[in-house]
């Protein structure tokens, strides 16, 4: 096994190509995936991300590790687990929406803990927006024993500016699921290491990186003022000698994040020499 990816960034990013706005066939994202998986930054890669409408695959996805991304209700998760199970892969985690933005979060909650309860070998994230409800939601997820753990999943992004939270938002988040001890994953605009505008859109979207060191901060009881500080920064300096010091360390708080593209965050990890680039 490669010891080129630090234990910071084991796991770190989901294989969503086969998620909006990616344009690939399950058959092609199966293919990619296990050549990812058969390359030296394989330790870096985590799950295939599949919608629950796309579980019967056209090929075989033996042995591949997998998690269910519900695309419809909760209720289709079942049938998408098992017909996943069934074809050979490794389901090891479901994800699912639990209400949209406005909606309260409570019943989607519910309903997601009774998939949960026949569950016990899988890990469980709720998404939950970042509006109305959100605390109450985080309150929910910490207080629910005895039963299976379900922890959250937030989107940070989209095609809205309303859907991109500012660094004092998030940073509030970040320092309620640590105050809670939730770990959490992330999903939308995550592509870049660094906190930076899409010229396009005119949209800012957070770096993973920035990320990271602000969860890493936050554990080590960080205020929220403090966690906005480093969500906000735009230049590598702040962030990477943080995060050099902790890459032999598990990374705390977050999960990780699905993208479309699993080798633009491998990129930049190498550029900003936290990862060696295949080169012992």
């Amino acid at each position: 096994m490669s010891t080129l990816v630090p234990p910071l960034f084991a796991g770190l990013v989901d294989d969503a190509s086969v998620l909006p706005p990616g344009v690939v066939t399950v058959a092609d994202a199966v293919d990619a995936h296990r050549k990812h998986l058969a390359a030296w930054y394989a330790p870096m890669i985590g799950a295939l991300l599949v919608p629950a409408s796309q579980a019967a695959f056209e090929v075989s996805p033996r042995g591949l590790s997998v998690a269910v991304v519900n695309d419809g209700p909760i209720g289709a998760l079942p049938p998408a687990v098992a017909k996943l199970r069934a074809s050979g892969a490794v389901v090891g985690q479901v994800e699912a929406l639990v209400a949209r933005r406005g909606e309260d979060p409570q019943p989607g909650l519910v309903a997601l803990r009774e998939f949960a309860a026949g569950e016990n070998d899988l890990d469980v994230y709720a998404e939950i927006p970042l509006s109305w409800g959100l605390l109450a939601a985080l309150d929910t997820l910490a207080s629910a024993q005895p039963g299976p753990a379900i922890r959250p999943k937030f989107r940070i992004g989209g095609l809205a500016a309303e859907l991109f939270p500012t660094p004092v938002e998030l940073a509030a988040v970040i320092c309620a699921c640590r105050d809670r001890d939730l770990r959490f994953k992330l999903a939308a605009g995550m592509r870049h290491a660094l906190r930076h505008t899409d010229p396009e859109t005119g949209f800012t979207h957070h770096g993973f990186l920035n990320v990271l060191v602000a969860a890493a901060l936050a554990v080590d009881g960080g205020e929220v003022a403090d966690v906005a500080e480093v969500l906000a920064a735009t230049h590598p300096v702040p962030l990477v000698e943080p995060a050099r010091a902790r890459r032999a360390q598990q990374r705390p708080l977050c999960v990780g994040f699905g993208t479309v593209n699993v080798l633009e965050p491998l990129t930049e990890l190498v550029r900003l020499g936290l990862v060696n680039g295949g080169y012992e």
